[in-house]
Order: structure tokens, then sequence, then C-alpha cells
């Protein structure tokens, strides 16, 4: 084997390790298991050792393919690291750019962003992965991870893209049934849509000052998907509460009316773009600056006036 192919051969490797198959790592690589095979072959031949256990339904990694990923996954992850930052020097917007969010916050505003830098820079590609969980640019190889709420201590750049505003609201339909004010007196006995997994995601505890267990009676409906949240306060479920990005366009056709915001606690959450590189690389901040303009939009500040505008009439 060249010595040239060693690192392009070790980087198969790798992929493979992590993903637990050779097709995932193929995909992961935009190749094809039979190119992964080759090469992980070469590189078994290369060091005179076996990698992997192999069977019809999955891999195992020997004794020696676990020293060898221990030892080549930091490598591996510091070259990578290296060209990003002399890739940062040129100024140009191209290359595959990983990003990692929640997945309604992806579609609703990366995947326009993205869409609008791609047109402008012909050369660059978007990978995003959508996920409920917090995902970490350094162990995840992830360009930027866009997170929403309190930033933990952590060695990790932030770079504020805008601020969440939440609202609670919820369908015509389900004021007329329901047949109560909305007042303090009366907050107590609507029915209540919450988000399904985590703590406390939507923030109730502090929007009504009440305990978890007063709030769990209340919630009828729980899912692990704000899509399907506002679909159910839609449908006249129950009362939701979700960023002004979420449900801006219902308010403004009526299909939702917002709950006055003087009966509530807290509301604003920043969102931030976190990177692991001291140095951004000319994609990011074209990134950061896309999500910028779509997170600042003005559709969501009119949703947000005619949520004011009700509550004094």
């Amino acid at each position: 084997m060249q010595d040239y192919r060693f690192a392009e051969h070790l980087a198969a490797f790798v992929a493979a390790a992590r993903a637990g198959s050779f097709s995932a790592a193929a995909r992961a690589r935009a190749s094809t298991p039979s190119s992964v095979t080759r090469q992980i072959d070469a590189l078994e031949e290369h060091l005179g050792a076996a990698l992997f256990i192999r069977s019809t339904r999955m891999v195992r990694l020997t004794e020696a393919g676990r020293l060898l990923l221990d030892r080549a996954s930091p490598i591996l992850d510091a070259l990578v690291d290296l060209r990003a930052e002399i890739a940062s020097l040129d100024g140009v917007v191209s290359g595959t750019f990983r990003v990692a969010c929640q997945p309604t916050l992806g579609k609703r505003c990366v995947i326009p962003a993205s869409e609008r830098l791609m047109r402008s820079h012909p050369g660059l590609r978007v990978e995003v992965d959508f996920t409920e969980r917090l995902a970490d640019p350094v162990s995840d190889r992830m360009d930027a991870v866009i997170r929403v709420g309190a930033l933990t201590d952590s060695s990790l750049i932030a770079t504020k893209l805008g601020v969440q505003r939440m609202l609670m609201c919820a369908s015509p339909d389900y004021l007329k049934q329901a047949a109560l004010p909305f007042c303090k007196a009366t907050l107590a006995q609507h029915r209540l849509l919450d988000k399904l997994h985590g703590d406390d995601l939507l923030g109730w505890r502090e929007a009504l000052a009440a305990e978890r267990s007063e709030i769990d009676r209340q919630v009828v409906f729980r899912c692990d998907d704000f899509e399907a949240l506002r679909d159910a306060a839609c449908r006249g479920l129950g009362i939701a509460r979700l960023a002004s990005w979420i449900v801006w366009s219902d308010i403004e056709r009526g299909r939702l009316v917002p709950i006055p915001a003087r009966l509530i606690k807290g509301g604003e959450q920043g969102i931030f773009a976190l990177r692991s590189l001291p140095k951004p690389s000319a994609t990011y901040r074209a990134f950061v600056v896309a999500l910028k303009q779509e997170l600042a939009s003005e559709k969501w500040d009119r949703a947000l006036r005619a949520a004011v505008g009700r509550e004094t009439k």
C-alpha cells in the first residue's frame, strides 16, 4: 500500500468503526460499501493484522482494531480541524458544512438559510443532522451546533443568532369549548399540551409559577415533535406554549389565539451557534449571517405585535 493512501484508508476504517457497519460508513463518506471494504482490506494487509470480525449481519472490532481506533481518531480529527483552519484563511465559502440542530428549527430556519447560501455559493455543500439530543461540535465532528436556551460552561465558542420568544396560544374552538376566560384564577383549570421527554422543555413551570405535579394534572396531550404540538393546538386539544417562529402564521390566520403575556412569566430564550475552532471559517461566518437573517424575520415580529394588539382590545 502506498504511504500517501494510508490516511485515506485510515479514515475509512474510523468511519466504519464509529458507524458499526461498512454500508453506514459508505453512506457517510458518499462512497460504496465495496470501496470501503477494499480500503479496510488494504489497511489490514499493510498493518498485518485483522481490524474487524466480520459477519453477514455486523462487524466488530478486534483488539488491534480497538487500539487503532483509540489512537487514530484524535489524529484524524486534528487533521480535519487543521484543514478547516487553513481553509478559513482564503475567505472562500465552499466545501461541506456540517450542522446539528433540533428538527423543527432546522426545517423552519436552517434549510431556508442553507438554500440562500448554496444559491450564492455553488461550491458549498450542507449536511444537517436533525437531533433532539445536545450534539457536540467536537465529539460529533460538526462545524456548528445550534442550541436554544441557557448555555452551560464550556470550552466551545458561542455566537448569538437571535432570541426565541415563547407564546401561549389555543384555537378559537378550544376557547369556546373551555368556556373559561383567560385570567390568573382560571389558568389552572385549562388543558395543556406538553413536550414528551426532557425536563419541562416548554417552560410551563416558569410560565405558570406552578409545581411539576400541578402541571402534570393539567396536561392532556404530549408528543416529541413541536410541529405536532402546533397541530394539536390548532385542532383544539388544549393550550400550547411554543416559539413565535413556529406559530406566527397560525396566529396571523386566526387558527390560534395568543394568551395575554401579562398572565405568564418568562418567554425569551437565546438561540446560539456553537463551534470548537477558535478561528471561524468563511463558511461558518456566512452561515451565521444567513441564520441571523432568518431568525430576525419580520413575519415573526408581526405575529408578536398581533398578540400584543389583541391583548389591549
